[in-house]
């Protein structure tokens, strides 16, 4: 194979029906280069030179009411590594074959949705088990799950 994942063919045989063999696998990668100046917007410039400090600080300007759904998912994709134990035991966790990771259906949730998606933020052994799925309570602005630091602080690596 070459790089761009073909099957690398002799002037002598027939790219097509190597293509048909061998399909071209392509992995699509979203990178965002994160500068002072994108944290600084996200967070309003706060005292603390634009860092993200809360959970509230990330995600939430096309959010629902807190009533309807009071719980909200940070989800630090570049951190999955696709292990797919999120979709196991949850089914607002889906995993892409393009990407090779999963991704929530939703980042918002209520009661009904809170265990399994707790479960899916315990169970993920990304950063050493620490998880990069975060559950956090809207109302509080605490992290309920995976929650490593046992103090409901926001346990994301930025």
């Amino acid at each position: 194979m070459n790089r761009t994942g073909r099957l690398a063919t002799s002037s002598g045989s027939n790219p097509a029906a190597a293509r048909e063999l061998v399909p071209e696998v392509r992995h699509p990668t979203v990178t965002r280069k994160v500068t002072q100046s994108n944290i600084r917007t996200m967070t309003d410039g706060d005292e603390n030179g634009g860092e993200i400090q809360r959970a509230s600080d990330v995600g939430s300007a096309d959010a629902p009411p807190i009533e309807e759904k009071p719980y909200k998912i940070i989800f630090e994709a570049n951190k999955c590594f696709g292990a797919g134990k999120c979709a196991e035991v949850s089914g607002n966790w889906e995993m892409s074959l393009a990407s090779g990771i999963a991704k929530p259906n939703t980042y918002f949730i209520d009661e009904a949705d809170l265990d399994h998606n707790v479960r899916a933020a315990e169970i993920c052994p990304a950063k050493k088990d620490e998880g990069c799925i975060h559950v956090i309570d809207r109302r509080t602005d605490e992290e309920i799950a995976p929650d490593p630091h046992g103090d409901g602080t926001l346990s994301v690596d930025w």
